[in-house]
């Protein structure tokens, strides 16, 4: 593995670069271009992938804030750690293993991503993991990430729609009201999450894992009234 620390890239074209097996600690990238670039099993720890506190040029003290694009990038087992990944787009990009741990992803783009290996037409299976990130206005909208790891992650806001996250363990996951109904949850774990504002007359939760106290809370949607007795 090749090991790079502490480095700084500001504009820099990486496109359709060979970085697969390197290791980046404590970098800053900023409005850097990955797009279509090689990164199967790289790691990126504690690196910065997006500028803030620029002045805008027509604004003066205006922040302007930019990040970095993986656009179509194969990013096959690659790992990211407490990385500030803000604004930055995944579109169309070849995420099958890849991990992301304690990461700001807000307002990232996943349009079109693939976390999935096909092996027919119709049949496929998802690898991947998204843990104690922050989610937040982040485009998932369509992706596939059935049976994947995906704790104690903050969703509010996040585009599901369309998305698949049956058999995915949510568990700890912060939900928006308005998102539970618009992503298939079928089989997924939902223990240690606020479901007061899920309705199990609008929303499928056939296989769903639950903990013993979130059962009133369902049961409170019904209008039933839970005593202590």
């Amino acid at each position: 593995m090749i090991s790079i620390t502490s480095e700084y890239y500001v504009d820099h074209d990486f496109s359709g670069e060979d970085l697969q097996d390197h290791h980046f600690s404590d970098c800053h990238f900023y409005r850097c271009n990955f797009s279509r670039c090689e990164l199967t099993d790289s790691l990126f720890e504690r690196c910065q992938f997006l500028q803030t506190g620029e002045p805008g040029r027509d604004e003066p003290g205006r922040e302007e804030l930019s990040g970095c694009d993986f656009s179509y990038a194969t990013l096959t087992n690659c790992q990211f750690k407490a990385c500030n990944l803000s604004l930055s787009q995944f579109t169309g990009s070849r995420c099958f293993g890849a991990e992301f741990h304690a990461c700001n992803l807000k307002g990232s783009d996943f349009q079109r991503a693939s976390f999935s290996n096909y092996i027919s037409q119709k049949h496929y299976f998802c690898s991947g993991a998204i843990k104690e990130s922050n989610l937040s206005y982040a485009n998932l909208g369509g992706l596939l990430l059935e049976e994947c790891e995906l704790t104690d992650n903050r969703w509010s806001g996040a585009d599901l729609r369309g998305a698949s996250l049956r058999g995915a363990n949510l568990s700890g996951g912060e939900f928006s009201p308005e998102q539970w109904g618009c992503f298939d949850l079928r089989g997924a774990d939902l223990t240690r999450v606020e479901l007061s504002e899920l309705d199990p007359r609008t929303v499928a939760l056939d296989g769903v894992i639950i903990s013993h106290w979130q059962q009133s809370q369902l049961l409170e949607t019904l209008g039933l009234i839970i005593t202590s007795d």
